[in-house]
């Protein structure tokens, strides 16, 4: 019985490797601006960089074993996040 029930688990525990269960929801599609670009410190996949729902930019940190979300950072080590959307500006949109 054991020998049987090791593959089973095996399977199952591989099955749970689907990358698409590591998407951080949010992610926009957008490109990522030249000034963000510009702004980003050496040493960080900004091809990868999205804004997640923090407001923030994070990239894909590609280590030896796994794949892992990093906040885009400046040189100076400050997070690169968008302005906050004007308080005003949402009370005044229209309601999808």
């Amino acid at each position: 019985m054991r020998h049987c029930l090791l593959p089973v688990l095996l399977l199952t525990g591989l099955a749970g490797c689907d990358p698409a269960a590591f998407n951080m929801g949010g992610a926009t599609a957008d490109p990522v601006p030249e000034a963000v670009r510009a702004m980003a410190a050496p040493g960080q996949n900004v091809d990868t960089a999205r804004v997640l729902e923090d407001n923030c930019y994070w990239y894909d940190h590609a280590g030896p074993v796994e794949t892992t979300p990093l906040p885009l950072l400046t040189a100076e080590g400050r997070p690169i996040c968008r302005a906050a959307p004007d308080a005003a500006t949402e009370a005044e949109a229209p309601a999808a």
